[in-house]
């Protein structure tokens, strides 16, 4: 039983002493200044609320931070994990690379790492053919460069499902005709879908797991 000064008790008919309203009656009745005005029941109730935040808002951040991204598929079949190496910090023609580089002989299949739809097919300096392909949801964008050319057919608005082939491992743009490799980046893009003012992620851990899904599956 919580202790109180024994003169803000007051005895009931049957003799007791309670506490919480009809303390307060009583001190309220004992001349206590303000005492008439309080309540403990908001007191409580922000004590309750004051749990129910406490508990919610980690379950909340950690919903937020959960990635959304999707699950992806090797972009070239029979990839390993050796075949990976993370350049994503490294400095590439003066700027962060931001990409990984999969070598790969000339003319590899490169395969969409997820479902969604060609959003852009594009002939650049830098990147020679590539494609920015986006998910389902249109978040993340998913570019592939340096392709020796399109799958026959291949064209901006159309779905492709993961694991189609989409292009050929190539060295056109600014790389080493000697070196023929897939640049493969992913952005998250905001509402306008502008991919080119997209976040930069490391395609890597991704890259990683979809290897050890892929191996785990096919055992």
């Amino acid at each position: 039983m919580p202790r109180f000064p024994i003169s803000t008790y007051r005895r009931n008919p049957r003799g007791s002493f309670h506490t919480g309203r009809n303390r307060l009656i009583g001190l309220a009745e004992s001349g206590v200044p303000g005492a008439e005005e309080q309540d403990p029941k908001p007191s409580r109730n922000r004590w309750r609320l004051s749990v129910c935040i406490a508990v919610l808002v980690p379950m909340l951040l950690a919903a937020g931070g959960t990635s959304s991204m999707p699950e992806m598929t090797p972009p070239i079949r029979g990839l390993l994990l050796a075949d990976l190496r993370d350049t994503f910090d490294e400095v590439h023609n003066g700027h962060r690379h931001e990409a990984i580089d999969i070598l790969e002989p000339r003319g590899t299949p490169v395969h969409a790492v997820v479902s969604g739809t060609i959003r852009k097919l594009f002939l650049s300096k830098a990147g020679g053919n590539t494609i920015y392909q986006f998910d389902e949801t249109g978040v993340y964008c998913y570019y592939y460069a340096h392709l020796d050319s399109y799958q026959t057919g291949l064209r901006e608005g159309m779905r492709v499902e993961r694991g189609a082939i989409i292009g050929f491992v190539g060295s056109t743009g600014n790389a080493d005709p000697r070196t023929p490799h897939l640049h493969f980046a992913i952005f998250k893009v905001g509402p306008e879908g502008q991919w080119w003012k997209g976040t930069a992620i490391d395609p890597y851990p991704g890259l990683i797991d979809a290897i050890k899904r892929r191996d785990r599956r096919d055992r």
